[in-house]
């Protein structure tokens, strides 16, 4: 029989899991929706990429900020003003009437989403002991999350297609509010009481403007190109903002990052291995999307349905890794987990132009998918091992953007692989209409093997940075560096 307490502890932990599906949800649920929204807000086609960037972009530049955010000031208020600021975006962009409300709309959506994700994955980490229950939790938190993308596409299609598009926004809104409703009693307000309350203004303006920059210069190298006097301007000037941000933390009395926490080996590791995964990964989404819809030949609806499978594989995966990692450690799981992705992308570098869901798609999706459950669980898990309570949104707020920034590297770098080589072969065809199909696999076949790259690499820095065991052992609060 369990007793109150944990009773509490389970329906905080839905909570805060919902909470963050409902954000990763969000990053994929507008894509199938784009060609709606272009044709009744009349977009350009060169802003209508921006629905999806402000979002992108917002979220990725200011998790790290949230994360301490949620540390000092207390992380169930910063959770319950991230999920206020979610729903009433959402809401204002299911009620946009031109390019430029629901742009803002999705910019303030990101903004809410860096506020409520890394406060909910710290009180998950400052309300379960390190150990079992704690890689329990994270197991749930992973497999909802993992969900959320391959959800997001679903839904997508469905609300589109018998609502309209207003309805991938207005769904957000009574699911958000109603959890901040819940959240007021169910939660615990926690707080790094031992750090100076002294918030480091300079600190997260240098750290977000760099962050956000990184991430702005990703998504417009499909534009500006990768060796344009733009792009490497703009990597310069972010370059700068961060080693700024560096120099100033170091000389800070109360820093918005204190260095010390990087002396944790794992979780140090756990954001290398993560930002390698979010490259890995992210893209994958996109691409299997793409060939469902632009090569099979699939309708918004049946691509959504597709990924079922998919979805139904990393809930199951992510469940047997929390159960695993606290058997055997989290370093064997993590690299058993990239080595599947590794080999997923690799099939699906097999696609072919006259390919079927069966043969092409269902079998790479589900050993990919199992490999995201595997991985994407103790990367969270030994991302938080060892972290001083008062740093847990740190921390949180740290695999979040190491993650983010990953799946935006990732996403430039493959799609411009993807498209030189499009490119190339319809060259080489003279422009020939009946050869794009054959052009984009070719495409995506180039795109998901330099995904299976980063994949492999992930494998190698896992063995060589993380400690061999962890999961069921606690580590001391720090280590050496």
């Amino acid at each position: 029989m369990t007793t109150p307490t944990q009773d509490r502890r389970g329906l905080a932990l839905v909570l805060l899991a919902a909470a963050q599906f409902v954000v990763v949800l969000d990053a994929s649920i507008v894509n199938v929706a784009l060609p709606s929204i272009g044709s009744d807000l009349h977009f350009s086609e060169s802003n209508l990429q921006w629905v999806v960037n402000a979002y992108v972009l917002v979220f990725g530049g200011f998790l790290l900020l949230g994360g301490r955010m949620a540390d000092l000031l207390g992380r169930k208020r910063v959770f319950m003003a991230g999920l206020v600021l979610f729903g009433i975006a959402s809401l204002a962009g299911g009620l946009a009437t031109s390019e430029g409300m629901l742009i803002a709309a999705r910019a303030v959506q990101g903004l809410g989403g860096a506020l409520l994700s890394p406060a909910a994955l710290s009180i998950i980490t400052t309300t379960f002991p390190e150990g079992s229950e704690r890689n329990k939790a994270l197991g749930v938190w992973g497999a909802v999350a993992g969900a959320g993308g391959a959800a997001g596409v679903l839904l997508g299609g469905v609300l589109t297609d018998s609502l309209g598009w207003e309805w991938v926004f207005f769904v957000n809104t009574p699911v958000t509010l109603a959890a901040a409703a819940v959240a007021s009693t169910l939660l615990v307000e926690s707080r790094a009481e031992s750090a100076r309350r002294h918030f480091d203004t300079f600190g997260a303006v240098t750290v977000t403007a760099s962050l956000s920059l990184l991430v702005y210069t990703m998504v417009r190298t499909d534009a500006n190109g990768w060796g344009s006097a733009t792009t490497i301007g703009l990597f310069a000037v972010s370059a700068a903002l961060m080693a700024l941000f560096v120099w100033w933390e170091s000389r800070s009395p109360a820093p918005l990052v204190p260095f010390r926490i990087f002396r944790l080996r794992n979780l140090t590791a756990a954001n290398v291995v993560g930002l390698l995964t979010g490259a890995a990964l992210f893209s994958m989404f996109f691409f299997v999307s793409l060939y469902m819809q632009r090569v099979l030949g699939y309708s918004p609806l049946k691509a959504g349905i597709s990924y079922l499978p998919l979805a139904v594989t990393i809930i199951i995966s992510a469940g047997v890794a929390s159960q695993l990692t606290t058997r055997f450690g989290f370093k064997p799981v993590l690299v058993a987990g990239m080595m599947l992705i590794a080999v997923g992308l690799l099939l699906f570098s097999g696609i072919s132009p006259n390919g079927t869901f069966i043969a092409d798609v269902l079998p790479a999706s589900i050993i990919a998918a199992a490999g995201l459950g595997f991985a994407f669980v103790p990367i969270t898990i030994a991302s938080q091992t060892g972290v001083r309570g008062e740093d847990a949104g740190l921390a949180s707020g740290l695999i979040n953007t190491a993650q983010q920034i990953g799946g935006a590297i990732g996403l430039a770098v493959l799609s411009t692989i993807a498209t030189s080589r499009t490119s190339d072969v319809l060259s080489a065809a003279h422009g020939a209409r009946s050869a794009m199909p054959n052009a984009l696999t070719e495409g995506f076949q180039s795109a998901f093997t330099a995904g299976a790259a980063f994949a492999i690499a992930g494998v190698i820095l896992a063995l060589v940075l993380l400690r061999t065991r962890g999961g069921p052992v606690p580590e001391p609060a720090a280590e050496a560096a």
